[in-house]
């Protein structure tokens, strides 16, 4: 059911909205105030034809808007057709193509008109109509159907013959292999080499500052002699107690720093061997990201992909018969499920036509035939199948 079209821009309509609820909405107006657009407007959410010129002039644009709802859950089509350009069709502010809008829209919306478009006129809705008059179980045909596409997908992802597939193997395992052996466990690796790598550069730098820093803070005279001085003058006088257990802390957090400095200082040593591993390290780093991932974190990944491959590729031919196997027998019951919808079909075409044609007069249509006619073979018989499951098409006639 539509709740509510929104239209702007289109033709003569600068903007409208409309919400027709849930009963018979009559729209009138005088010639010319817009109401076949409105029309229009839903004819373009089934994928109707769109052009420049239905554009209002002195607009970029036109905006059609249509929130339905469908077994209580609600969807939105919009079509934007711009004044030069190709038009673009949405879904729930998804894009999709303007096929898959018109097939969105035939379920949603029927139009009746001289000019436009019926949908008993279509091959799905006239089968689907035999199918309910003949009372037809096409669920399980399409069940069937469904599981022959999925099995030759699957298929198709195995790819290629046997050759293909070998030399296939071939290059995900060298990939896997020359990913493996980099041994790579740590996403920020290449950034803590970085830093490495700068720090032993720049050695004999860090280390005379840390030397320096040291004998600041601990040489004779340095920052901590004149904090023990500082305490000295304090600690025999009770008002300056707090200060004194002050500088105590002081002292103490002092010495923990010296410590540390001292330590760390002396681990600052000129290796140019260990600096030219990191510089190598990083370089093979780099050579795979140009190869496997813009960062590590991805180059890990398509590793792990590539286990996954190897695995698949070394079952591939056992996998492949199972597969041929399945489709085979997939493909034989949808060809006994298709024959047998095929002849309920035609066993109730007849039955069809007559029912309708014996309503023809009350339509003032006395000499009018109708004639309900299946096509043979019955290679398919549900809509949308049509890679080795679809009879072409039903047909309903009438003369």
């Amino acid at each position: 059911m539509l709740i509510e079209l929104s239209v702007q821009n289109l033709g003569v309509v600068e903007r409208l909205v409309l919400r027709p609820g849930a009963h018979m909405t009559v729209v009138s107006g005088e010639t010319g105030a817009g109401k076949t657009l409105v029309v229009g407007a839903i004819a373009l959410l089934c994928g109707g034809r769109a052009e420049g010129s239905m554009v209002r002039p002195g607009a970029a644009e036109a905006v059609v808007d249509g929130r339905f709802e469908v077994d209580g859950t609600e969807v939105v089509l919009s079509r934007v057709i711009p004044a030069s350009g190709r038009s673009r069709a949405y879904r729930n502010g998804r894009p999709v193509t303007v096929g898959e809008l018109a097939e969105l829209g035939a379920a949603l919306v029927e139009i009746h008109g001289q000019h436009d478009h019926q949908r008993l006129l279509t091959a799905p809705a006239q089968r689907a109509a035999l199918d309910a008059f003949a009372g037809s179980d096409v669920q399980r045909l399409r069940e069937v159907e469904a599981r022959v596409r999925e099995l030759s997908a699957q298929l198709g992802e195995l790819g290629g013959d046997e050759r293909q597939r070998a030399r296939q193997a071939d290059l995900v395992a060298f990939q896997l292999d020359e990913l493996t052996r980099a041994d790579l466990n740590d996403a920020g690796e290449d950034d803590a080499l970085r830093t490495l790598e700068a720090t032993l550069g720049a050695a004999g730098e860090l280390r005379a500052a840390g030397n320096a820093a040291v004998e600041e803070l601990g040489g004779e005279g340095g920052s901590r002699d004149r904090l023990g001085a500082a305490r000295a003058q304090l600690v025999d006088h009770e008002i300056f107690a707090d200060a004194a257990v002050r500088l105590d802390a002081l002292i103490i957090e002092v010495d923990e720093l010296l410590g540390d400095l001292r330590a760390r200082t002396e681990e600052l040593v000129d290796d140019p061997e260990r600096l030219a591993g990191v510089q190598q390290r990083r370089r093979h780093l780099t050579e795979l990201r140009r190869k496997y991932g813009a960062t590590l974190a991805e180059v890990i990944a398509e590793r792990d992909r590539l286990a996954g491959e190897a695995a698949s590729l070394a079952g591939a031919d056992e996998r492949l018969g199972v597969l041929s196997a399945e489709l085979a027998e997939a493909c034989r019951d949808c060809e006994a499920l298709a024959r047998r919808v095929g002849g309920q079909r035609r066993s109730a075409a007849p039955e069809l036509a007559a029912a309708v044609a014996a309503h023809l007069p009350e339509l003032g249509l006395a000499k009018a035939q109708v004639e309900v006619a299946v096509a043979e073979p019955d290679e398919g018989a549900s809509e949308g199948a049509k890679d080795s499951t679809d009879d072409e098409p039903d047909g309903l006639g009438a003369g």
